[in-house]
């Protein structure tokens, strides 16, 4: 959907201990030329709580995780109930609805994809979620490295990224990871 980036959630258990990670890479394009490699689009909310990424216009997605962080402390930071709210506005509302931008929203428990339509999906396996130009590569590469071999989460994420980085022109190494 939009050529801007790749970022890549992971939300499970490993050795006995539940995570959250997201990760996102550093560039940002404008049509075929790079703008900059080291842009930061992931962050934390709610209290350093619940982590988010975005694709997209950045504009759009700032505008987005503005919103979306209010809805959270109305929901005193229930991510369910949060997502779901934000799909209610996002609807409603025909300003929003003309945003170009995708989110990955995620704490220990859950996993979402937010649309620029307004969808909220979670994840079939309730694990790995990507979204981006490179979104696809990086999912790919994180199933194959959790199906087949024990590594840890980070390591998982932050390896997947590096792969789509190699593969998508609108994505680099540059990669930014944060968990909680």
């Amino acid at each position: 959907m939009f050529k801007a980036t790749t970022i890549l959630g992971f939300c499970g258990e490993y050795e006995g201990k539940r995570y959250a990670i997201i990760g996102g890479d550093g560039q940002v394009s404008f049509g075929n030329c790079v703008l900059k490699n080291n842009a930061t689009k992931i962050r934390k909310l709610y209290n350093n709580q619940i982590l988010s990424g975005f694709a997209g216009s950045t504009a759009d997605a700032f505008c987005l995780f503005d919103m979306f962080e209010h809805i959270l402390e109305n929901k005193k930071g229930d991510l369910i109930k949060g997502v779901l709210e934000f799909s209610k506005q996002w609807r409603q509302d025909k300003y929003l609805r003309k945003l170009e931008a995708m989110m990955i929203v995620l704490d220990k428990e859950h996993i979402f994809i937010l649309s620029g339509t307004g969808d909220v999906v979670e994840p079939e396996d309730g694990r790995l979620a990507a979204i981006g130009s490179g979104g696809n590569y990086a999912i790919a590469a994180a199933r194959a490295l959790d199906r087949f071999g024990a590594i840890e989460p980070k390591s998982l994420v932050e390896e997947s990224l590096k792969i789509a980085g190699e593969l998508c022109i609108y994505t680099n190494t540059n990669i930014k990871i944060l968990e909680l």
